[in-house]
């Protein structure tokens, strides 16, 4: 109980600085979930939002709603999102795999337990992760609380963690070989132990049932629709998954202890903490793409425990290797939390400012959140934002294509989120791949850049300087009122079935011209020219191919004049959220 006592202790050291974390990275989502569940408790990932410009389904969400449903419990009982309150409840999420960590050592390291289960939690990415309300550390808990529960064979407190563990994450099956080797080294005729590795597989298909038949759609195959429609599972993801996961194993327990690591392979010592080991990094390998440090979590114990095992004689090397760890998961935890500390600095900034005036936030994760909760709205694929209205931008987040409506954008504040540390977990040109390899393939990086810098925009009005308006001209963007999206190969811009523009008024009779070409995948075919909302002209192409679009000679009013093309058809190309009509390279009056 002392041990015990230390072990919860420990926890509280590394836990208790960062109550005041703001939200951030995927906690976003999963809160959205959390809060859908006040209206739908059975189906929290029925939830919608905008990711990444595009309104999206949760029902693909990579994890089960496991995690949604603590959240909702936590949201039900105080009533709104609380960022104290939320990691104190957490905390127990930590306490549960530390307790589960410590059983086993007592079983495989009884000589070493404590410092085992002292590495476990000085693991770094146990120390960062666990500040988060994302799933991970309540997957890792029912883990770790399963795995002990089975090998201390109290199988009723097991088959409840297991089914709980499958409930937070799909991988959560990888339990089963891992077990299975387990009872055929040590109960190999224990029927019921065997009958319980079914738990896993029962609690996920029920899931998939459940939403089948009440939804229409299994998660898993909305899930492999996203995976396959964001090439989230191609070999170039694959490589750099693996190599990141690599980088991340060998800093889990310090280079010092990746060598005692090493050491146990070659001494075979505890061949079933080995094979977990093995077993859980090749499925690692095998089943993410993103290569985040965090995914490593559950081999984190067999590895501290077989350290401290093959260490037991030289103490010194284990507090040595205890003392590297904290060292480094303190050092990253108060990086990550300045980093999304500054989002919710920057929002409150942004809440003074804008007093009451609209405001869209192009950008994700916390920033999304606290701007949303003072209001603001999330940008989407080709947003038109008109004159009067103020845009939230992250360099780091915020790649979302939109349309300023003919006004200018003028910077009204901006914010560099820049840690007193200089090392990284996440940041443009940090090469940091600890969340994901999409920012780097290193395990963490060291810098001195800014982390983020934010952008608080108003939107001004300005007249619009031509008449005849090349997609690649200059200022065309701030002549394209909506429905026009980036320009590509330097010459034209893919258009949605409707697209307006802000032009100059020619002052004297022109024609409405717009250059097109309708690619074969393609339905469109007929396509009508507007001015000030009313038809000037219609026109039925017969198939692809280049086309010029002309209206008789119009004498529109007024300094300023919108025209618009509409199609009569859209589609969306695979991998591909856009609605696209065809191909735009000019729109505007001539002779």
């Amino acid at each position: 109980m002392r041990q015990f006592l230390l072990i919860c202790a420990f926890v509280l050291l590394i836990r208790l600085p960062f109550l005041n974390q703001a939200i951030q990275g995927d906690d976003y989502y999963y809160l959205a979930a959390a809060q859908w569940a006040q209206i739908d408790p059975l189906h929290p990932h029925h939830a919608r939002y905008v990711f990444l410009g595009d309104m999206i389904s949760m029902r693909g969400h990579p994890h089960p709603p496991g995690d949604a449903w603590v959240l909702a419990g936590l949201l039900a009982l105080w009533g709104g999102i609380y960022e104290v309150r939320f990691h104190a409840a957490y905390i127990v999420f930590s306490l549960l795999a530390a307790w589960g960590a410590w059983r086993l050592a007592r079983r495989f390291a009884p000589e070493r337990a404590l410092q085992a289960t002292l590495l476990f939690c000085a693991t770094p990415a146990f120390v960062v992760n666990g500040t988060s309300l994302e799933a991970d550390l309540p997957f890792l808990a029912f883990w770790m609380a399963s795995i002990a529960l089975f090998v201390e064979r109290r199988l009723i407190l097991a088959a409840a963690a297991l089914a709980c563990c499958a409930l937070m994450a799909y991988q959560s099956v990888v339990v089963i070989p891992i077990l299975a080797l387990y009872l055929w080294w040590r109960r190999r005729s224990d029927l019921a132990s065997w009958l319980l590795l079914l738990v896993p597989v029962a609690v996920l298909a029920a899931y998939q049932v459940m939403e089948r038949v009440s939804a229409g759609a299994m998660p898993a195959a909305v899930l492999a629709g996203h995976l396959e429609a964001y090439q989230l599972q191609t070999l170039t993801m694959k490589v750099k998954n693996a190599v990141a996961l690599t980088g991340h194993l060998f800093v889990m327990l310090s280079p010092l202890g990746f060598a005692g690591l090493i050491l146990a392979f070659r001494r075979r010592v505890e061949p079933w903490l080995l094979s977990w080991v093995v077993i859980f990094f090749a499925a690692a390998l095998v089943l993410f793409f993103a290569g985040s440090a965090r995914y490593l979590l559950p081999l984190a114990a067999p590895v501290a425990i077989l350290v401290a095992g093959v260490w037991r004689d030289r103490p010194a090397l284990l507090w040595t290797c205890l003392a590297l760890q904290l060292a480094t998961g303190l050092c990253l935890a108060w990086v990550n939390y300045q980093h999304w500390d500054g989002y919710r600095e920057f929002a409150r900034l942004v809440a003074r400012q804008t007093a009451g005036r609209r405001v869209w936030v192009n950008g994700e994760w916390g920033l999304r959140f606290y701007t949303e909760a003072d209001g603001a709205l999330p940008l989407k694929r080709g947003q038109m934002i008109q004159p009067g209205e103020f845009l939230v931008t992250s360099e780091l987040s915020g790649a979302v294509p939109f349309t300023s409506g003919g006004g200018a954008l003028v910077p009204s504040d901006t914010m560099e989120i820049k840690p007193t540390l200089p090392l990284r977990l996440i940041g443009a040109g940090s090469g940091s791949g600890y969340s994901s390899v999409a920012f780097g393939l290193w395990p963490f990086g060291f810098s001195r850049a800014p982390v983020d810098r934010l952008t608080l925009s108003a939107v001004v009005a300005r007249r619009p300087e031509l008449s005849w308006l090349p997609m690649n001209a200059a200022d065309a963007d701030a002549q394209i009122v909506s429905g026009a999206y980036g320009l590509e190969q330097g010459q034209w811009r893919w258009i949605s079935g409707r697209a307006s523009f802000l032009l100059k008024n020619p002052g004297a009779p022109r024609k409405l011209v717009a250059e097109i070409y309708v690619p074969a995948a393609s339905p469109a075919r007929t396509f009508r020219l507007a001015v000030q909302g009313a038809d000037a002209a219609t026109f039925t192409v017969a198939g692809e191919g280049k086309h010029t679009l002309e209206s008789p000679p119009l004498r529109p009013a007024g300094e300023s004049v919108t025209v618009t093309i509409i199609a009569d058809k859209e589609f969306s190309p695979p991998g591909d959220n856009r609605r696209l009509s065809v191909i735009l390279s000019a729109i505007g009056f001539r002779e």
